[in-house]
């Protein structure tokens, strides 16, 4: 069944790459949300369709708490808020579940909030699927690749090895 979710953490760049290389991912839509409540302004993020046959939407969290800085507080925030983002209130509810069963994994406390889907915008198009595109700039090799690489590592059954080969020709 084909799902959708929203993911923030770290620079919309970065998350992209990350669900753009695993199997199952529909679509990867990079650019600003927003949700509903206290805090409606937009942070960066991606909306992500999926294929929860393939892919699971724990699995998706679980890679997501593991390729930002999930228990970290830092300046930032508030352009790239640590988040979930759901269109369903039962899909609230799963991640909610996920994060609790994910805490052991951390030293220190998840602080990313599970929140109801509001509204995108999309990044400039000449920003869309910005590693694919040239992985080899510098911001992609510094900050990119470590995550991609703890993927094939940590999650390589779910890894599209055949957009992540140039990371094995690198290590070579």
């Amino acid at each position: 069944m084909v799902r959708q979710a929203g993911f923030g953490g770290g620079c919309h760049w970065c998350t992209e790459a990350v669900f753009s290389s695993l199997k199952g991912i529909l679509s990867v839509q990079q650019g600003w949300i927003a949700s509903t409540g206290t805090d409606t302004s937009f942070s960066e993020g991606v909306i992500v369709g999926f294929d929860d046959d393939v892919i699971s939407f724990a699995t998706l969290i679980a890679i997501h708490l593991h390729t930002h800085s999930s228990t970290s507080q830092h300046s930032m925030r508030g352009k790239y808020r640590s988040a979930i983002y759901t269109f369903e209130d039962k899909d609230a509810e799963l991640a909610k579940e996920a994060i609790q069963s994910l805490q052991p994994e951390f030293d220190k406390p998840i602080i990313t909030e599970v929140l109801p889907y509001s509204e995108f915008t999309s990044s400039r198009e000449e920003l869309l699927d910005y590693y694919f595109n040239d992985p080899q700039k510098p911001f992609c090799e510094l900050y990119i690749n470590p995550k991609l690489k703890l993927i094939m590592e940590r999650f390589s059954k779910i890894a599209d090895t055949d957009k992540l080969r140039h990371l094995k020709q690198l290590d070579a």
